[in-house]
């Protein structure tokens, strides 16, 4: 089966800038580690994922930690684009 791609967005991009309280490069190894790699293979189930209810497009949720990475899944062309990210309080 042919594995999702991954695209990140001008607004994600500026929301990995963020310091995320001094877990910044270790926030960025998990992503590139295990989170890319997981999204690549199954974006809709898994630990950390959930998919938000009453969120028009759909979009799911990736959580490490006090933080959430947003993203919305384009089926047919199985691509996975990445959309903010944020600490748990400011973003919902």
């Amino acid at each position: 089966m042919a594995k999702h791609r991954i695209f990140e967005t001008e607004e994600y991009q500026k929301d990995l800038k963020q310091d995320f309280e001094g877990r910044r490069e270790k926030i960025q190894q998990k992503l590139e580690n295990s989170v890319y790699p997981q999204l690549r293979e199954q974006p809709y189930f898994g630990k950390n994922i959930k998919k938000l209810v009453n969120y028009k497009p759909e979009t799911w949720r990736y959580r490490i930690g006090d933080y959430r990475f947003f993203y919305q899944i384009k089926g047919h062309d199985r691509i996975v684009i990445m959309i903010a990210a944020d600490n748990r309080g400011s973003s919902y």
